[in-house]
């Protein structure tokens, strides 16, 4: 069994900056190629306060709900707010919380949105304003016998948001591989960071990749993985400042999901970020992230 969250329910205005096409464009890739079929989508509702509350400030989620923030923080977080944006955004969450929820069972499940590692306790920024893999892992810790979760974040940008909400929970282990120079300028601590240089060449980030992974393993034993898959990683991406080839991004995902694979546990992935001018790079690229994970989890 795999399970998948389709595309937005409530897509947003045209004047929104972020490149919320792909997802539809994603999903019909997959179906196109006969990756997936539709009986594998599913539709979330919203997520609710209370898990919400686990992870984020009561008194920002009553200012982001009712619309309260001040222009600059909406600036900030990429956003204008909405009702809208509001009710997407909590869709997004319950889409990574019943993702988890299905990996349980199946072993493997994906959000087609999500990944959103810029949002704190207290605010959002970078197109982040709640955090799905923190809120669907305090989830999992509370409703499971899972005690120890980690986070492979391989997203260009550091999951700023997700390093400093895991600061103090020990059950939760995060490892962020991203550029140096890169968004955010000021990195939070993860409990592994690898920051990487410019231009970086696909066998160094590859190589990096598989012996850190092996290094978390000698010191965390995890029972389940969210895996963050951005591909603003790629050589096209206008923003991401590294250098990999469509093949290596492969790659990179194919060593996760045998990462993986070889612990036997189950994994949630999301999307994450992608910038490319040509859409269909940034495509093909989120499609290779699933045949990855079907190739090696079957």
């Amino acid at each position: 069994m795999i399970a998948f969250h389709p595309i937005y329910v409530h897509p947003l205005p045209e004047n929104h900056r972020f490149p919320m096409e792909k997802y539809d464009l994603l999903k019909r890739q997959l179906l196109h190629e006969g990756i997936v079929e539709e009986s594998c989508f599913f539709e979330p509702d919203i997520l609710s306060d209370n898990q919400l509350l686990t992870v984020h400030s009561l008194e920002y989620w009553d200012r982001l709900s009712g619309l309260k923030l001040t222009d600059r923080e909406q600036r900030v977080s990429g956003f204008v707010h909405s009702n809208q944006l509001i009710e997407r955004e909590l869709t997004i969450m319950e889409g990574t919380r019943k993702a988890s929820e299905l990996a349980l069972k199946a072993g493997l499940a994906f959000n087609i949105a999500g990944g959103t590692h810029h949002a704190f306790h207290d605010r959002g920024e970078g197109f982040c304003l709640l955090n799905d893999q923190v809120i669907a892992a305090k989830w999992i810790l509370e409703n499971s016998s899972i005690k120890r979760i980690l986070i492979v974040d391989l997203d260009v940008h550091q999951g700023n948001g997700t390093a400093a909400l895991c600061v103090n929970e020990d059950r939760i282990f995060t490892f962020s591989m991203h550029g140096a120079g890169n968004y955010p300028l000021k990195k939070e601590k993860s409990d592994l960071d690898i920051h990487l240089k410019d231009g970086i060449s696909d066998k160094e980030y590859l190589f990096l990749l598989e012996s850190n992974l092996d290094k978390v393993i000698s010191t965390f034993q995890p029972e389940f993985i969210f895996y963050q898959s951005g591909v603003d990683v790629l050589e096209s991406d206008k923003l991401g400042r590294l250098s990999l080839s469509q093949k290596a991004c492969y790659k990179r995902d194919l060593i996760v999901y045998e990462f993986v694979r070889q612990l036997k546990v189950p994994v949630v992935t999301t999307m994450g970020g992608g910038y490319s001018p040509q859409i269909k790079d940034i495509v093909n690229a989120h499609s290779n992230t699933f045949k990855a994970a079907f190739g090696n989890l079957t």
